[in-house]
């Protein structure tokens, strides 16, 4: 697989991440089994996947504890990024940014984990309780211990869908991260991007790419949306956030259609093998080198599959084409 640089200290990794929250957080519970997942974590190290992108809220902090399982084996093949910053209750989620916490967060997840460096730590989300630099502050002195190689900022679920918002949504997020920048360099942004998710193009993906700053694709396929499998009006399980989805209801599905419809005639150009959603992640691939789409799955065909869309090269023809799709339809909030 295609090798790719992020942040200012160059962090190498596959051009093709995994997400590995659907293993044991948010999706379907009933179809979520550890040792399946495990094995889709293997294939996708088999397919140069490096990437493992988890956090301690995912569970909470089983998810942690079934990559663990794997770095137990593959520690030198893979590049592990975790988040702290949130806390599970069981109604509800809240953020702790307290200095204090943070490095509690730490050592607990480097157990988990069975490692003893983080290659990416990410602050999940900023507590409106304390001042953001002294929350990066303390994710800082992890780095100066050896216990974390480079920090991050998650933004996924932080754009804004106020009624009557202006802008991308993504002013508060780049508010942060200029401030940060100036406590300690921040090596890489995770937030949602992807065919029928467009708003970090405006100011959020330019802003890290004139820093040099890595850029995570969160949902690259929207949410399985882009990779033509579910059916409008299919239902999902009730735990699963995407019965609740203004986007997921079978009507706002159907109107989608054209868009899945015309990755299929893209992925068609490129022979029977190639699939709608290795078009949806080769689209967000050639959206710049430092960025790098993360698919979550907890399936090995699907692992595979995303990892093949590292070798997909998108014509001229087929950007045009994807370019003119029309606008997603249906909210966000």
């Amino acid at each position: 697989m295609e090798r790719r640089s992020i942040g200012a200290t160059a962090l190498d990794v596959g051009a093709i991440g995994l997400g590995c929250m659907p293993m044991s957080w948010a999706y379907s519970r009933s179809q979520q089994r550890g040792d399946r997942s495990l094995r889709t974590v293997h294939a996708a190290l088999d397919a140069g996947v490096s990437l493992l992108d988890t956090a301690d809220m995912y569970g909470p902090f089983t998810n942690e504890l079934l990559v663990g399982r794997a770095l137990k084996e593959r520690r030198s093949e893979a590049f592990v990024s975790t988040k702290c910053g949130l806390l599970v209750g069981d109604q509800h989620v809240v953020a702790n940014g307290r200095p204090g916490y943070v490095r509690r967060a730490c050592d607990a997840s480097l157990r988990r984990l069975q490692t003893d460096v983080i290659d990416l730590y990410q602050l999940h989300r900023a507590d409106p309780e304390v001042p953001v630099e002294e929350t990066w502050g303390a994710m800082a002195e992890l780095v100066s211990a050896g216990k974390v190689r480079a920090l991050g900022l998650c933004a996924v679920g932080a754009r804004s869908t106020r009624r009557g918002a202006t802008g991308d949504g993504y002013e508060g997020t780049i508010r942060q991260l200029e401030r940060i920048q100036q406590v300690f360099p921040v090596a890489a942004v995770e937030a949602e991007l992807s065919v029928w998710s467009q708003e970090a193009l405006a100011r959020l993906l330019p802003w890290c790419t004139t820093r040099g700053i890595g850029f995570l694709a969160a949902m690259p396929l929207g949410n399985g949306f882009l990779t033509g499998t579910l059916t409008p009006g299919g239902g999902f399980e009730p735990d699963d956030p995407r019965a609740r989805h203004p986007r997921f209801t079978a009507e706002m599905m159907a109107a989608n259609q054209p868009l899945v419809a015309g990755l299929r005639r893209v992925a068609a150009r490129h022979g029977s093998g190639v699939t709608p959603a290795q078009v949806a992640l080769a689209w967000t691939l050639g959206l710049g080198p430092h960025v790098v789409p993360v698919p979550g799955t907890k399936r090995e065909r699907w692992a595979v599959e995303n990892a093949g869309a590292s070798a997909l090269r998108l014509t001229a023809e087929d950007l045009a084409e994807i370019a003119a799709l029309p606008a997603p339809r249906g909210s966000w909030d």
